[in-house]
């Protein structure tokens, strides 16, 4: 008995030390690995949790798919070394994997233009992990893109997943930079000029601002009339703003156009409804 468990032990130690020194390398490895890509990550940081540039949205978005694609490689060939070690013939096996992948690919098409595209989308830098936009019909701030999919989540709360293959036409509200924009209703009555004059003190006013001339990247712009609507002269006053901070720009500029035209007596108008009764006519 003692002959036999020495005979076993002769013949499988060594397999089970080379099978732990084998773990023991990837694991090391892998978190090597994961150590580069946070570092090169931190590289980009700006220091400036409040924002976050276009090189750090590029650099998170680029190094969530190289742990995913680190993670993969370093553990699949760890399996297929653990394997060898327990008297397997991979060749075999990687000469069925790759008549399996064949007739995957041909019955997953589907798949494989999802992760085609998505690793377009990733080289051409098209969408990264925080930018705002609208693809394949969504709209909303992008969490995540993976190389099939791209997890947006919209002003609801709610979360889309977006197969690649599905985004066709992709457009980024805050690429580099945004826009607020604005239009204002003034009655004929108003003289546009003076409207003009009120607008333009309330766009200085907001380039002055301690908190929102940091978030402006350019004066602001006035074309003057836009459009002479039914009942209201349209008037338009746009900025160049960080990314992300049209929106908010965009609320606080109609919240003191309001106050301003108040102050100043400019009617904004406001549809009426004006009902004629014919009172003198028999019933």
């Amino acid at each position: 008995m003692f002959d036999h468990l020495t005979l076993w032990a002769e013949a499988h130690v060594p397999n089970a030390i080379r099978i732990v020194l084998i773990l023991a390398l990837a694991w090391v490895l892998s978190r090597i690995l994961r150590s580069v890509i946070r570092r090169i990550e931190k590289l980009t940081d700006d220091g400036d949790p409040a924002t976050r540039s276009e090189l750090e949205k590029r650099a998170h978005t680029v190094g969530r798919i190289l742990r995913q694609a680190s993670s993969v490689l370093v553990w699949s060939v760890t399996t297929m070394l653990v394997l060898e070690e327990f008297g397997m013939d991979m060749k075999p096996i990687l000469a069925g994997a790759g008549i399996l992948g064949l007739a995957v690919g041909f019955g997953a098409q589907t798949l494989v233009k999802d992760v085609i595209t998505g690793f377009f989308i990733i080289l051409e830098n098209q969408i990264r992990v925080g930018d705002t936009i609208m693809a394949a019909g969504c709209e909303g701030a992008v969490e995540a893109v993976n190389l099939r999919t791209t997890v947006l989540r919209d002003i609801d709360g709610k979360t889309h997943i977006i197969p690649n293959s599905s985004i066709t036409v992709v457009t980024n509200a805050t690429r580099d930079w945004s826009r607020a924009l604005v239009d204002v209703s003034v009655a004929y009555k108003e003289d546009t000029d003076r409207c003009q004059t009120v607008l333009r003190e309330v766009g200085s006013a907001l380039e002055e601002d301690p908190v929102f001339g940091r978030k402006l990247l350019a004066p602001f712009e006035y074309p003057g009339v836009q459009a002479l609507g039914d009942s209201a002269v349209i008037l338009r006053v746009f900025v160049k703003t960080q990314p992300h901070e049209g929106i908010t720009v965009q609320r606080e500029l109609r919240r003191r156009i309001k106050k301003a035209f108040e102050q100043a007596g400019i009617e904004i108008p406001f549809p009426h409804v004006k009902v004629v009764t014919d009172r003198g006519l028999p019933a």
